[in-house]
C-alpha cells in the first residue's frame, strides 16, 4: 500500500505531467485514457473561462487554481501526443521558449526597440518571416486570428493584426466618428438583410473604438453584463416587495424604478 503521507509525484512543475501520464498508463483511469484532442476541446474551452472569471474576482487562490486546471488540459494533450510518438511536454516547451526568444531580439539579441507598439509591430514581422519560411507566402496577417474565437475576441484580433502592420483609423476620434456613422446606417436600414449587416458593422466599429482606447471590450461588456444583472435583480426584488412585476408598469414607471435602483446600488 501506498504511504498516503508521500504524493506519487516529484515537487515543481513536473508534477502535473507524472500524474498525467501515470492516468494515462495502461493500468490507470479508463476515462483518463479514453480521452483525445476532439474529446477534450470542451473542457479546455470551460477551464479558459473559469480562469477568466477568477482573474475578474482578483481571488489569488481561485486564479491558482483555474491556472492549474488549464495546465492538466496541456499536460493532458502532450501526454496524448506522446503515446502517439509524435511530440512531448518536453518538445512543447522548448518550441514555444525557441520561438519567444526569436521574437524578442531586444531582449535576447542587439536590437533595440522604444516601445511596447514597436514589438508589437515587429512581432508582426517577425511571423510573416516564419510563414515565409514554411512555405505560406500567401498568408494574410489576419489569417493567423482563429476563426472559432467567440465573435467579439475574433473582431478584436483581426483588428489588433490589422493595425500593427499600418491599417488603422488616424485617431480614437476618427475610430468613434464611424462609430457614429455606423450607428446612423443602422437607423436607415432598409429589410432583414440590411439591417443585419449594418448592425454588424455598428459592432466591428464599436470594438474598433474600445481597442483604440485601450479597453478589452470583451472585458467591458462582461462588466457592463454584471451591473446590469446586479440592478435588475435589485429592481425585481423591489417590485416583488410590492406585490408587481415589470409587465404591471407602463414605461414611464418601469423607468423610475430602475432609476430608483441605480441610486441605490
Amino acid at each position: 500500500m501506498t504511504d498516503s503521507s508521500e504524493p506519487p509525484f516529484s515537487p515543481g512543475i513536473t508534477a502535473i505531467f507524472e500524474v498525467v501520464a501515470r492516468l494515462r498508463a495502461p493500468d490507470g483511469c479508463p476515462w483518463d485514457r479514453e480521452q483525445t484532442h476532439e474529446s477534450l476541446r470542451q473542457y479546455l474551452l470551460e477551464e479558459t473561462y473559469e480562469l477568466l472569471e477568477a482573474i475578474d474576482s482578483g481571488d489569488d487562490a481561485k486564479i491558482m487554481e483555474e491556472l492549474g486546471d488549464l495546465l492538466l488540459q496541456v499536460a493532458m494533450h502532450a501526454e496524448i501526443a506522446a503515446q502517439e510518438s509524435r511530440f512531448d511536454a518536453a518538445k512543447v516547451s522548448e518550441a514555444v521558449a525557441a520561438k519567444m526568444v526569436a521574437r524578442h531580439p531586444h531582449v535576447f539579441g542587439s536590437k533595440s526597440v522604444t516601445d511596447a507598439d514597436e514589438v508589437l509591430r515587429n512581432w508582426e514581422r517577425q511571423k510573416v518571416h516564419e510563414a515565409r519560411k514554411s512555405g505560406r507566402e500567401d498568408e494574410s496577417v489576419v489569417d493567423r486570428v482563429p476563426a472559432t474565437l467567440p465573435a467579439l475576441a475574433w473582431a478584436l484580433g483581426l483588428q489588433k493584426r490589422a493595425a500593427r502592420v499600418g491599417f488603422d483609423f488616424a485617431s480614437p476620434n476618427e475610430t468613434a466618428e464611424a462609430v457614429a456613422e455606423e450607428a446612423r446606417e443602422l437607423a436607415g436600414a432598409a429589410g432583414v438583410r440590411e439591417t443585419f449587416e449594418e448592425m454588424g458593422d455598428l459592432l466591428f466599429a464599436v470594438v474598433s473604438l474600445a481597442r483604440r482606447l485601450k479597453v478589452n471590450p470583451e472585458d467591458a461588456l462582461r462588466v457592463a453584463g454584471q451591473r446590469f444583472r446586479r440592478r435588475f435583480a435589485q429592481t425585481e426584488a423591489s417590485l416583488r416587495k410590492d406585490g408587481v412585476n415589470f409587465s404591471d408598469l407602463d414605461s414611464d414607471e418601469q423607468a423610475r424604478r430602475w432609476r430608483e435602483s441605480g441610486e441605490t446600488s
